[in-house]
């Protein structure tokens, strides 16, 4: 059996990022717990599965909701139609 072993990572004002090396933009990606959370690069993107891993280590799910790194859940947030 293989263990595995966590990433390093940085904590900047309470927020854990993954490592400065995964985030090399200029200027760096928001954090995940900014509310411009979604605007981090993708890293991995999985769009037969539905679901991207942003630079800030939050899961998007093509539904619009959220896994953030802490294990938080960010539920759907899907437009409501208005009947005309």
């Amino acid at each position: 059996m293989s263990s595995s072993t966590p990433h390093d990572t940085a904590t900047t004002a309470g927020t854990t990022r993954l490592p400065e090396s995964l985030c090399t933009h200029t200027p760096t990606c928001p954090t995940a717990d900014s509310p411009d959370r979604e605007a981090a690069h993708v890293l991995a993107a999985h769009p037969e599965q539905g679901w991207s891993l942003l630079c800030n280590a939050v899961v998007v799910f093509e539904d619009t909701g959220e896994l953030l790194p802490g294990g938080q859940i960010i539920a759907p947030r899907r437009p409501v139609e208005v009947p005309s």
